[in-house]
């Protein structure tokens, strides 16, 4: 399953990090999934764990297991999962492929880091353990006050440049569903809209001040395209970690953001929560906009 990592961010036509002074970073020109947005679900789900009831010669053929577990044969000739021995994981390709836990420590690559994770099962430390972000773990400067609120001014105009990007590109149909569409359609011919750019926080602000309304939408879409297993309205840092693990190394606010987003610290995200952070009016949240 090939996963887009730290380059699915320039597919809106830039990142979410301010500018800085360091060398700047070669694009690569990848493949356009069906949701650019965040990386493959599948490479960090924690809990789904899906059995078919098709029969075959081999039992495993049919039998999927979760992220850190593979199939094995009982005694009964019954298929079950077991965790995967860590060093039966594929050698990584380059440091790219590493990735960070919370434990802050660096894992050759997710399927290392699942395959531990799952040793851990039923005990305190596997409990807490959760893929933090992608690459080595490296110091994540604090983030301060100012630097917080300054978040969600980038990241709601990049959720909705990325919207316009797919639709732009969707020649086929299929980044993009046709009730998707004819919301994204009506900010795409719209004017006023602020085109993709390196923008000032000032005119960000301003942005969002007059065109309020050409980011709600963006907002739910993004809600929904991580509110996945299960689809529930409420995000777990399991179904966060597409969108936040290739973040943090470039966003230092990141896990402090999402940690705001949670009002009421129960661990989970709901809608009415997610689109607060934004900046979304109470009387505009809509789960009719989760499509």
């Amino acid at each position: 399953m090939r996963v887009w990592i730290f380059f699915l961010f320039c597919l809106a036509g830039k990142t979410l990090a301010a500018p800085t002074e360091e060398e700047p970073v070669v694009e690569e020109e990848l493949e356009v999934g069906a949701n650019p947005v965040q990386v493959e679900t599948g490479e960090f789900d924690e809990a789904i764990e899906v059995e078919e009831d098709v029969i075959a010669e081999n039992p495993c053929l049919n039998h999927h297991c979760k992220k850190g577990k593979v199939c094995e044969v009982d005694d009964s000739n019954q298929p079950m999962c077991v965790c995967q021995d860590p060093s039966t994981c594929p050698a990584p390709v380059g440091d790219f492929e590493h990735v960070c836990g919370t434990d802050n420590k660096t894992y050759e690559s997710s399927c290392h880091f699942f395959a531990t994770k799952c040793t851990l099962e039923g005990t305190k430390k596997g409990h807490k353990l959760h893929l933090d972000y992608i690459g080595p773990c490296k110091f994540i400067a604090p983030c301060m006050d100012n630097e917080l609120n300054e978040f969600p001014l980038r990241m709601r105009d990049w959720l909705k440049n990325v919207l316009v990007t797919l639709f732009e590109r969707d020649e086929d149909n299929n980044l993009l569903t046709e009730k998707q569409k004819l919301r994204v359609k009506k900010i795409y011919e719209n004017e006023k809209r602020l085109q993709a750019g390196e923008h000032s926080l000032d005119l960000l602000a301003l942005d969002f001040e007059k065109n309020y309304n050409m980011y709600i939408f963006p907002v739910h879409w993004q809600f929904g395209q991580l509110d996945q297993h299960p689809i529930d309205g409420f995000l777990s840092h399991t179904e966060l970690s597409p969108l936040r693990a290739p973040l943090i190394p470039m966003e230092h606010c990141t896990t402090s953001f999402f940690e705001q987003c949670d009002a009421d610290q129960d661990k989970y995200i709901a809608l009415e929560e997610w689109a607060n952070c934004f900046g979304i009016k109470e009387q505009d949240v809509d789960t009719d906009l989760v499509i």
